[in-house]
């Protein structure tokens, strides 16, 4: 009893140390990086965004689906796995709400889905880290909306960027 209770503890333990903040580096990761507990929602086509993602491609709900967040925390690009469910998500919207968020917005192919998914906080490990520079590029001709410039700001203040937009 007692050597269970201590392996329980040290798994416990274990598992603690597993988890840290998202690290904003340009270099690739060869290991999957675990964040725990972020905050995720769920969202639609047939919502205000429609069918397409912020680089003008179809939202995926296939192999690699769509998710959005706020680019200046989660940047374009960031692909990441669900722990417990092994769904393998990428960055490739954004959405006004979650500007100055952390939440990351999953894209779930119809509404039972979505509604389904509701609000979670789930561990995920990220394979691999997105570009700054390219959600910049992306962003910098909508300049004009105040939340993007919110993010191109957020994103401009990053050490990594070397060069204004």
């Amino acid at each position: 009893m007692r050597n269970l209770l201590r392996l329980t503890l040290l798994g416990a333990i274990a598992s603690l140390g597993a988890c840290a903040t998202p690290q904003k580096t340009a270099s690739r990761q060869s290991a999957p990086k675990r964040v725990c507990k972020v905050r995720t929602t769920a969202y639609t086509h047939s919502e205000a965004g429609g069918r397409r993602n912020a680089t003008g491609s179809r939202l995926s709900g296939e192999n690699v689906m769509s998710a959005a967040a706020d680019w200046s925390h989660w940047p374009l690009g960031t692909k990441f796995r669900i722990v417990g469910t092994d769904e393998v998500f990428e960055i490739d919207d954004y959405g006004g709400a979650l500007i100055g968020t952390e939440t990351i917005d999953l894209y779930k192919t119809n509404r039972f889905s979505m509604n389904k998914w509701g609000v979670r906080a789930v561990d995920i490990d990220i394979l691999q880290w997105g570009s700054s520079e390219k959600s910049l590029k992306v962003l910098s001709p909508r300049k004009g909306n105040r939340r993007v410039r919110a993010m191109i700001v957020a994103l401009s203040r990053n050490k990594q960027i070397t060069r204004p937009f």
